[in-house]
């Protein structure tokens, strides 16, 4: 009987955690205010990125906005990186280069990178993405900058991956949903912890009068999740999760990349405020007792009352996260809930004891 008090308990804290994801998942996007639009910066650091750029240049310069920049900077590229960006540049007036050689003091650091292509920006909008992201509309632009505002000096956006066959594709995508569900609904709440670089806004006051990245110069990433970290309030900050306002990315292809990647954000985030990595550790701990002791108790005890409470926690789990899904326009990962919530587990719970064994060191 102690362990079916427990099972109930663990899949109580679980239900906590849904209804708190609930304050993003029943929202409504706010309507940008259009008249109020400032000149932005956007700026995109790139290293070896030559094909990506050919791409994805020209969505960045046919965006539907009164007055933008492009600062790409390229961070120490050994590839045509440089020539391809100078190409459209001649062509563009808009396009400004940062080129940025290796240094001993800031060897391989996206983030000096970063901080040389912010004071090239004119504008104090800043709005950022990856060389490989492609805006879901030509008002990608507006619906980010509109947010910006004076009480609101950082947004979070949407960064998604592009749709392709396979399970890894789907994980990806999964795990990458669970992950804004999250950092919105925090925000939602009051409580803002991280943001995506694929999508990210905030002025270059906000970013100044925090001194950058000076902090965490040291930590090879972290550019985008551990700055929100440390700068972002409940008064600071909003999120913007229309559809015109998502990117998309050409996700990992291949399972050992994507490790590698998620291994590299799990550095990052145990230098998050404590408060936020109590609470994303207990959210994970809730995950994985209920696989294990949904097990158990099946096992161990009649199986009449564990299944009852398992269906009433993925019922929850459909309603709150199907809502989300069908609103960050990944409906196809609904159905299979359950099954990629466990392989995601499993994943995680293996990065996390490899990271014990060793860590990336470099961003690229």
């Amino acid at each position: 009987m102690v362990l079916l008090y427990i099972f109930a308990s663990v899949v109580l804290v679980n239900c906590i955690y849904y209804t708190l994801f609930s304050k993003f998942s029943f929202s409504n996007p706010h309507k940008s205010k259009k008249q109020d639009l400032l000149p932005v910066s956007l700026l995109v650091c790139v290293k070896n990125e030559a094909e990506n750029l050919k791409t994805h240049i020209p969505f960045w310069l046919e965006q539907d906005y009164p007055d933008f920049e492009i600062i790409i900077i390229n961070d120490a590229s050994y590839d045509d990186t440089l020539e391809v960006i100078e190409t459209f540049a001649e062509k563009n007036s808009c396009i400004k280069i940062v080129d940025v050689k290796n240094n001993e003091a800031f060897w391989g650091s996206k983030k000096y990178a970063l901080t040389l292509g912010i004071k090239k920006a004119i504008h104090q909008q800043l709005i950022f993405t990856d060389a490989d992201c492609m805006p879901s509309s030509k008002q990608w632009l507006k619906e980010m900058a509109s947010h910006l505002h004076e009480e609101k000096k950082l947004v979070l956006g949407f960064g998604g991956y592009q749709k392709l066959p396979g399970l890894l594709n789907r994980l990806i995508r999964f795990e990458t949903l669970m992950t804004a569900v999250q950092y919105f609904s925090y925000a939602k709440a009051g409580n803002p912890y991280m943001g995506v670089g694929r999508n990210l806004a905030y002025t270059s006051k906000l970013f100044y009068a925090n001194n950058g990245f000076m902090s965490h110069m040291e930590i090879p990433s972290g550019d985008d999740d551990l700055f929100v970290n440390q700068v972002a309030t409940k008064e600071n900050t909003t999120i913007c999760f229309s559809e015109d306002s998502f990117t998309y990315s050409i996700p990992k292809k291949s399972w050992s990349a994507w490790f590698l990647q998620k291994k590299r954000h799990v550095t990052t985030a145990k230098h998050y405020q404590f408060k936020h990595k109590f609470l994303l550790g207990l959210y994970y701990v809730s995950e994985v007792l209920f696989w294990a002791l949904s097990l158990a108790t099946l096992l161990l005890l009649d199986w009449k009352i564990p299944v009852i409470i398992i269906a009433f926690r993925f019922l929850i789990q459909y309603i709150v996260i199907g809502k989300a899904a069908k609103k960050l326009n990944q409906k196809d990962l609904t159905l299979l809930l359950p099954i990629w919530e466990l392989l995601l587990v499993f994943i995680q719970l293996t990065i996390f004891i490899s990271n014990i064994a060793s860590k990336p060191t470099k961003w690229k």
